[in-house]
């Protein structure tokens, strides 16, 4: 039996070398987990990480109840991280938030409160404490992405983030799935509702994205985007005898 069909939520943790927050992901997260609106667990996914960051998740998948963790053989980037977790994740609702804890998992419970009515909930960073060129540039790149999608999300770059699990297994997987996430559950028709939430300074190891990978590399994927949505075939099951 897979374990977070046990769960109502399954929250998704990216991991791509982060080994010096590991260990205070692991007590942060376990700290949630006692106070969590509903059952919860933790999907560690280890993205081919060249450093520690495996061994540390998996000392903490044995130091903590419903912690579970699965790795890839080599790096393949953040949406193929999120979609692997989406693929294993058997529980209702589909959490996301990034390894350096630059959100709160206690804001979860801000987002569980409206999920029951809507396919997906997604945060809003106030008071980001980021640097000047990252804001700068996460702006642009969200006005661009908002501009080509049409989905209306303030921010989508957000790591935080719950979804109906029967929504988040029809998102396809492509680089950059993971910036158009609220538009890809919005073509099947989902509704995306958006919450403030809190943001903190990165404690431990180093950003992955740059000023080329926050502009360029968005800007292609949104072309990619939207070649993809004119050709979006939406469909639901009305009977079935299986």
């Amino acid at each position: 039996m897979n374990q977070t069909s046990r769960y109502q939520l399954t929250i998704i943790v990216p991991v791509y070398n982060e080994e010096n927050n590991i260990d205070r992901l692991g007590k942060v997260m376990s700290d949630y987990l006692t106070r969590a609106k509903v059952s919860t667990a933790v999907l560690l996914v280890n993205d081919g990480s060249k450093d520690k960051s495996l061994e540390k998740m998996i000392e903490v998948c044995k130091q903590y109840d419903h912690f579970y963790y699965i790795s890839f053989k080599q790096n393949r980037g953040l949406s193929a991280a999120i979609k692997a977790g989406i693929d294993t994740v058997e529980s209702p609702y589909t959490g996301y938030i990034d390894a350096d804890l630059q959100t709160t998992p206690e804001d979860f419970n801000l987002l569980l409160d409206h999920i029951e009515n809507h396919a997906m909930v997604v945060g809003i960073r106030t008071g980001r404490k980021d640097s000047f060129v990252k804001k700068v540039s996460s702006k642009i790149a969200n006005g661009f992405r908002r501009m080509m999608t049409k989905d209306g999300i303030e921010d989508t770059g957000c790591p935080l983030k719950i979804i109906k699990s029967e929504y988040a297994k029809r998102i396809p997987l492509f680089n950059g799935m993971h910036r158009f996430l609220p538009a890809l559950v919005q073509l099947q028709e989902g509704t995306v509702k958006q919450i403030s939430v809190r943001h903190f300074p990165r404690i431990a190891d180093e950003s992955k994205y740059n000023l080329f990978n926050r502009l360029l590399g968005p800007t292609m994927d949104c072309f990619a985007f939207r070649w993809m949505k004119n050709r979006y075939i939406n469909y639901m099951i009305s009977q079935s005898n299986v």
